[in-house]
């Protein structure tokens, strides 16, 4: 496995080592001891989600706040999106700066995206499938949106018109 660091602290990006043949394809998509070796975090898995998107569907950008902060490492199974990750760890020099990933089907990346970060996709396919492994459970009281079309962030989305989103997210102020 291969883990590219990126510019804002704590940020990963994880490749798998794949084996093809005529047959097809075969990759180790989760090995823990290797996880905390590369992140230097003991952390527990407690929950996995799986979303499937129409292409342009713009998801996020969300979190959950101290106490049920979560960690997600995510990754595409089917189709792609431009997977985006922001920082809003107060104290932090680079918060409010956000990194992209585009991830999918065919590259097989992952993105470790810690506790202090806001996330959020654009389904670039129809039928994208997303899958994240999160190391806290969902609590609805936590959850907290940021706007994807923020001033201050100023995310830089590959749109190919206007994206689709939630009533929930649209309704959502700024960071």
């Amino acid at each position: 496995m291969q883990v590219t660091r990126l510019d804002i602290e704590g940020l990963m990006v994880f490749e798998p080592r794949v084996f093809e043949d005529e047959r097809g394809a075969f990759f180790e998509s989760f090995n823990l001891t290797r996880f905390r070796e590369a992140t230097g975090l003991d952390v527990d898995f407690v929950q996995d989600n799986h979303s499937t998107s129409h292409k342009n569907v713009l998801r996020g950008l969300h979190c959950q706040i101290a106490p049920h902060a979560q960690g997600k490492l995510v990754r595409v199974v089917h189709g792609a999106a431009w997977d985006v990750a922001v920082d809003i760890r107060a104290g932090s020099p680079t918060y409010g700066k956000w990194a992209a990933v585009e991830l999918s089907a065919t590259n097989r990346k992952q993105f470790w995206i810690p506790q202090g970060f806001a996330h959020g996709f654009l389904a670039l396919e129809d039928g994208t499938e997303f899958l994240y492994k999160t190391t806290a459970y969902w609590h609805a009281e936590s959850e907290r949106t940021i706007r994807w079309d923020d001033a201050t962030i100023a995310v830089k989305w590959p749109l190919e018109g206007p994206p689709v989103i939630s009533a929930k997210d649209l309704a959502q102020i700024g960071m």
